[in-house]
């Protein structure tokens, strides 16, 4: 038996000394990200793409609790106008989150603003679940801004999240979590609001709050993950509690974890040579040392939306319709698309570990404007040849698949490997809200250019996403297998940087 433990000690002992120990994924990590994906980043695509289907529903019965509450019968602008609101109201509260997201993540931590989170989205969802039996239309107004609410501290939390419970070499798997989850959440949003699912007349109020059950089943078990260690090690300074909560992670004891401890010891140091400032929103925008990382995080959030992504989406079943497919197979078609879309982020999962962050990203971009310029093309002449419809159906099918592989996971990530702990929260604060503005841009300009412009509103987008491309090439260091210190230090000129140049630089 002492033999046994002599045998024991002297494994450990080797893997201590000789750093072999290699955390990979544990229980916890894998509970973390399966969890934050189906109950918080899930939802967030859900109130994305599930209005799109009950929007008449719902529009007759704002009209009938108008006339029935005020005698006030709403006319068809008036309608539109209101419509506009309550879908608008979202993306509000989406910005207003992402502002708060930095805030919470620092305050109440990073499980706990989590936490929070989906307590609204479950205050929305019931909201909606009794707002019909109410007749009340400021109750779908009121849910509406919450689970935007929720969905901007989502995209600003989440991702931060599990990067730092991730060790480095799995940090980009975890990082395609949540748009993984997002993109989820839009093809369910669409599925779900089938006639034959819950897209019947009567069955509105169930299908603006089903999403509710995966965020009711995930909040138990979210209580019982452990905290960031960086969040406790690095800003909150409590060495004891850091640990305890990182031994529960890997699954191991404190004496094996030398590669964790020391790169959290990396980020104090780095920490330490700055003032005791807390760093805020308008700290990490003041700072010149996080110029670049602000504006590369920023740049491609924003683009990843003026990419134009939601407007082929919105634009799809038409263009699927043009092609000869009746109007039930162009649905059905455009949540095709959808389903290429999870499968991408499912193989980026995979491939992101293996092929960096700048290549895809590059790629990503590059092909993504040269289809939004051949569709904007093909729609213009779509009645010129026969053959022209099922071109402009291939361009949105390629767009989307290639939008996967690049602009639509890595966005969401990026900020917390730009970034060190200490500034972190404020850098994600700042990508996410121009995420959300994005999309609110996006969202309230492209019907006039849609009417101005007609398909040249798609030369825009792909100009604007070229635009994305030739800046990113220029600036975007590859992140993968580089510590946030080591990036920050890339960066740390701002745009005088060229962190391409440097011999620190790795393969892109």
């Amino acid at each position: 038996m002492s033999e046994k433990k002599d045998q024991v000690a002297n494994e450990q002992e080797h893997l201590t000394q000789t750093h072999e120990f290699k955390p990979g994924w544990s229980f916890y990590l894998v509970l973390a990200g399966v969890t934050t994906t189906f109950g918080s980043s899930l939802p967030v695509g859900f109130n994305i793409g599930v209005v799109n289907s009950p929007a008449e529903i719902i529009k007759t019965f704002c009209n009938e609790s108008f006339i029935s509450r005020y005698d006030l019968p709403l006319d068809k602008t008036w309608l539109n106008v209101l419509w506009s609101s309550i879908v608008s109201i979202f993306i509000v509260g989406g910005c207003t989150g992402s502002i708060l997201g930095s805030c919470f993540a620092d305050k109440f931590g990073r499980k706990y603003a989590t936490i929070i989170t989906n307590l609204l989205s479950i205050a929305g969802a019931i909201l909606f679940l009794f707002c019909r039996a109410a007749n009340s239309v400021e109750m779908l107004v009121l849910g509406r801004l919450l689970v935007g609410l929720a969905g901007g501290l989502t995209t600003s939390i989440v991702p931060m999240y599990l990067t730092e419970l991730s060790p480095p070499r799995l940090s980009g798997a975890m990082g395609v979590a949540c748009p993984l989850g997002v993109n989820a959440g839009v093809l369910v949003g669409q599925v779900m609001g089938l006639d034959v699912i819950l897209g019947g007349v009567d069955n509105w109020p169930y299908l603006l709050s089903v999403f509710a059950l995966l965020v009711i089943i995930s909040l138990p078990i979210l209580f019982i993950l452990p905290e960031s260690p960086k969040y406790l090690f690095v800003v909150k300074r409590n060495e004891p509690a850091a640990i305890k909560e990182l031994s529960r992670l890997r699954g191991e004891i404190p004496s094996v974890l030398t590669e964790d401890l020391e790169l959290l010891r990396e980020e104090v140091r780095a920490e330490a040579s700055t003032s005791g400032e807390k760093w805020g929103m308008w700290r990490v925008a003041r700072e010149p040392k996080l110029r670049l990382p602000l504006l590369l995080a920023c740049t491609m959030q924003a683009g990843q939306q003026t990419s134009g992504i939601n407007a082929v989406f919105y634009y799809s079943q038409t263009i699927f319709e043009q092609a000869g497919l009746s109007a039930r197979a162009a649905q059905l078609a455009t949540v095709g698309c959808g389903s290429v879309n999870v499968c991408t982020a499912l193989a980026m999962l995979a491939l992101l570990p293996r092929a960096g962050r700048r290549a895809p990203l590059l790629a990503s971009a590059a092909a993504a404007a040269l289809l939004l310029a051949a569709l904007a093309l093909a729609m213009a002449y779509i009645d010129a040849m026969p053959w022209m419809p099922y071109v402009c159906m291939s361009a949105v099918i390629l767009y989307v698949l290639v939008f996967g592989f690049g602009l639509g996971p890595i966005p969401y990530f990026i900020a917390s490997e730009l970034f060190e702990v200490s500034s972190r929260a404020g850098g994600m604060a700042w990508g996410s809200l121009c995420n959300w503005g994005g999309n609110f841009l996006v969202g309230m300009s492209f019907p006039t250019l849609r009417e101005f412009l007609g398909a040249g509103s798609f030369l825009l987008f792909s100009a604007l996403t070229a635009a994305l491309f030739f800046f990113q090439r220029l600036y975007f260091p590859e992140t993968k297998g580089k510590t946030p210190t080591q990036v920050a230090q890339l960066c740390s000129r701002g745009l005088k940087s060229r962190p391409l140049n440097s011999r620190h630089q790795g393969d892109a």
